[in-house]
């Protein structure tokens, strides 16, 4: 099954000395890169995909502003696919959808983040449009939310959003992602 990796939004603004701050950032990032290694050692799809915000007040990633920049953990390489995006949903208003079809892929894996906001809307939609979706769920991350008085963890925010999400896909460890994939080209060679 032809398979393409989607890092979603892992970008300067999100981890320590951002301006929007992540739970962990980190050490999600270090599993998307395990994965993006895999994906570049066996010559797989990989895609980056970084936000940029059309908004000339936005708090985060703004145009021009460093950032808005891919971390280095999981740094982009020249000649590599990147996507740029202005909303949640990384098939919106982007040529995603046009570089999977034309690379014939059936499957998605998703890491990256946020867990609550791109990663939910660019899986969901993923699934819409016909893909299956594996979600690497130690390769994403996210933040406390409020609402009202309240403050919802960021963990108990990952992990209600994952919950969710396996109703659109399979969420798996990046080792399990890693080693499904070694194990299916191992089947076909």
């Amino acid at each position: 099954m032809k398979t393409a990796l989607l890092i979603i939004d892992i970008q300067k603004d999100y981890f320590p000395g951002g301006k929007m701050e992540l739970v962990n950032p980190l050490e999600a990032a270090k599993k998307a890169y395990s994965i993006l290694q895999c994906f570049r050692e066996h010559g797989g799809y990989h895609i980056h995909i970084q936000h940029i915000s059309l908004k000339t007040d936005a708090a985060f990633f703004v145009k021009g502003d460093s950032g808005s920049d891919i971390h280095d953990s999981v740094a982009h390489f020249e000649g590599e696919p990147i996507v740029y995006k202005h909303y949640p949903n990384s098939f919106r208003e982007t040529n995603l959808l046009e570089m999977l079809k034309e690379w014939d892929v059936e499957r998605v894996v998703i890491t990256g983040m946020m867990t609550h906001m791109c990663v939910d809307a660019t899986a969901r939609a993923a699934a819409d449009f016909g893909f299956k979706v594996i979600i690497a769920e130690d390769a994403c991350a996210t933040r406390d939310l409020k609402y009202g008085g309240t403050v919802i963890p960021a963990d108990h925010v990952h992990k209600a959003f994952l919950a969710a999400l396996k109703s659109y896909g399979q969420v798996m460890k990046s080792e399990e992602v890693i080693a499904r994939l070694a194990a299916e080209k191992a089947n076909v060679g």
